[in-house]
């Protein structure tokens, strides 16, 4: 609930106003997991509210670190059994926690084990801000790519964003949270007009639409041209650039002229490419395998001479799953 819910409720139960801030306080910077335990509000108070209202329950069921130091989180979320996953990974400018926003998910991705088993269900706010409550290190950077698309799960991802950003919460800039998206092309526009300043990802992962749909579903209900229309109208309403993720698969996309290709889609946007070799586990779910580093950089070196910023982002956390595609709804057995 956000400061004017918990103020409605105040009234609702006859406790003044003021404690609305305390509540909050309690839920998202001290990530309290039972009314009981907010020491500052009348017993009467958190009796009445231990009967009326339900903290969603997030417990770490399970801990995984990586020879990177990379730590995946496996966590429970209560009497339905759904168990998601989130992680957390170091860098120097502090940690980054990358989250969930749906158990399971429906966009079936090729390469992505999240897509395995459907949806199963969409996460709350309150779920997702759990996740970041949960993690005993201070989070400086939240990347929502874990489980789920996000944008499938808009008004709850918007309400999470209001919520984790909040002044009286954790406080969190809004340029330290990244969105991702398979490409929701409607939802893209939505939250451009929101101009939440929020970082924005997109999965692209090919030059054109008969590429993209070896990979993406989602391809075949927007094409790539209609997708990229849509990012530049988020470039330009909200003045922040977008992240293109590229998953680059050998001999399937990652030929020097389809980096030509792509750099032509991008020319003039104000946008960053991220390569990203697929993981090798991907092979167990798809075809692909993963672009050798030697072709990966000769990629970048294409889009590179044309003017568009590109990257290669190094694997964290593939020895535990926990690398980009790789996490999934399982359970703490």
């Amino acid at each position: 609930m956000n400061i004017q819910e918990l103020r409605g409720l105040m009234a609702e139960l006859n406790h003044p106003a003021y404690r609305a801030e305390q509540l909050f306080e309690w839920l998202h910077r001290r990530g309290a997991a039972s009314f009981m335990d907010m020491n500052n509000l009348p017993v009467a108070l958190r009796e009445a509210l231990a009967g009326e209202c339900h903290i969603p329950p997030c417990r770490v069921v399970k801990t995984q670190t990586s020879k990177d130091t990379t730590v995946k989180y496996l966590f429970s979320l209560g009497e339905d059994g759904v168990h998601i996953e989130s992680v957390l990974m170091g860098y120097n400018h502090g940690f980054s926690l990358c989250i969930s926003t749906q158990a399971g998910c429906r966009m079936g991705c090729k390469f992505c084990a999240s897509a395995i088993g459907g949806l199963v269900r969409n996460l709350t706010a309150g779920e997702m801000c759990a996740q970041v409550y949960n993690v005993p290190e201070g989070v400086s950077s939240i990347v929502l790519m874990g489980c789920g698309e996000p944008l499938d799960n808009f008004d709850a991802v918007v309400r999470f964003i209001a919520l984790i950003t909040h002044p009286k919460g954790a406080n969190l800039g809004a340029r330290h949270i990244t969105v991702s998206t398979c490409g929701l092309v409607p939802e893209i526009y939505a939250l451009a007009r929101m101009k939440l300043q929020v970082n924005l990802a997109v999965s692209l992962h090919g030059p054109s639409d008969e590429i993209r749909r070896q990979f993406m579903p989602v391809a075949n209900r927007y094409p790539l041209e209609e997708l990229l229309e849509a990012c530049r109208f988020y470039t330009d309403t909200t003045r922040r650039r977008i992240t293109y993720e590229y998953a680059l698969a050998s001999r399937i996309n990652d030929a020097p002229q389809q980096a030509q290709e792509l750099a032509r889609r991008l020319r003039g946007q104000l946008c960053h490419v991220n390569l990203i070799p697929v993981n090798a586990k991907s092979r167990e779910r798809s075809h692909f395998a993963p672009t050798p580093r030697r072709e990966a950089e000769a990629f970048a070196a294409v889009l590179t001479r044309h003017h568009i910023p590109t990257t290669i982002r190094r694997s964290l956390g593939n020895d535990i799953a926990a690398a980009c595609g790789q996490l999934r709804v399982q359970h703490g057995e």
